[in-house]
């Protein structure tokens, strides 16, 4: 008991002394100093963790500055606070993405273009899946949408169970399921293993998959992992396919690992974008440039 008193007393004194810092911030402290050079960062297997940490060290001005790893729920609820009281906080962030219509923000411009110019999505199937489940392949290959129709599901889903947000989607678009799935042989029953990552566009758009897959007689197990693992499954045949890769940005280091192993279909969204993002209250910022570094470091 000793011990665990003496544990609340230190968290206590430790929040007390980061509260007190906090208050004794100059009236005229700068965006760095009032987020303590710090961007809030989500799980650290991500392709924006993985560019935010190339930006840190692309950007001079970016030294001595922290990424926090935590996860996606973790960044949006600490984004979800800053904005409630209008206080400094920058994100890792991408579009499309439903705090983007939730929330007034800016992707800071990127000079040193170490976020690249943009990603599309892509879609990737196993090697031998063509010869093996012909009808699946097809559907995969033709796959494609457009950025407002996976933005408007994945607001959605903010409040609405998945299922029920995607099947809505799919009732009022029938006519482009009916594309991807056109003079495709019908299958009875046959399994196909469709891996994705945990993001809620990637999720979106694995059930879209999923729903004209099952239209043609697929039964259809989504399954959701880290982006290496998901490169790593398709590279052993572990998985049928994905409609999830980033690229040449975001995983481009996956798939110069794992590219050789795997069959680019091409695009099935475009217009992705990944960067460093703060709500547009903050004037000052406006790129990663405007940022400062962080106080006593060494060059």
């Amino acid at each position: 008991m000793k011990h665990k008193l003496a544990g609340i007393v230190i968290i206590s004194s430790i929040v007390a002394l980061l509260t007190g810092c906090e208050n004794e911030l100059p009236e005229d402290a700068s965006f760095g100093q009032k987020v303590n050079y710090t961007i809030t960062g989500i799980e650290p297997g991500a392709g924006v963790t993985e560019q935010s940490r190339q930006a840190l060290e692309t950007y001079e001005n970016l030294e001595g500055w922290t990424l926090l790893e935590s996860s996606t729920a973790g960044m949006t609820t600490e984004l979800d606070q800053a904005i409630k009281q209008e206080e400094p906080i920058i994100i890792t962030g991408w579009t499309p993405n439903w705090i983007f219509e939730r929330y007034d923000l800016k992707i800071l411009e990127d000079p040193q273009n170490a976020f690249g110019e943009g990603d599309d999505i892509y879609s990737f199937a196993r090697q031998g899946l063509e010869e093996d489940k012909p009808s699946a392949y097809t559907v995969l290959d033709r796959f494609a949408w457009e950025i407002d129709d996976m933005q408007a599901i994945v607001n959605d889903i903010q409040t609405t169970p998945i299922d029920e947000a995607v099947q809505e989607w799919i009732d009022s678009n029938q006519d482009q399921v009916d594309v991807w799935t056109e003079g495709v042989e019908p299958v009875d029953d046959e399994s196909f293993e469709l891996i994705t990552t945990p993001y809620d566009t990637e999720r979106v758009s694995a059930e879209i998959v999923r729903t004209a897959l099952e239209q043609v007689g697929y039964d259809v197990n989504v399954t959701t992992v880290d982006p290496a693992i998901m490169y790593q499954a398709l590279a052993a045949g572990e998985a049928d396919g994905s409609v999830a890769p980033w690229l040449p940005v975001t995983h481009g280091y996956f798939v110069d690992e794992f590219g050789d192993q795997l069959v680019n279909l091409g695009v099935n969204l475009e217009g992705a974008v990944t960067g460093l993002v703060v709500p547009s209250y903050i004037e000052e910022i406006d790129s990663i440039a405007d940022l400062e570094p962080a106080p006593n470091t060494e060059n």
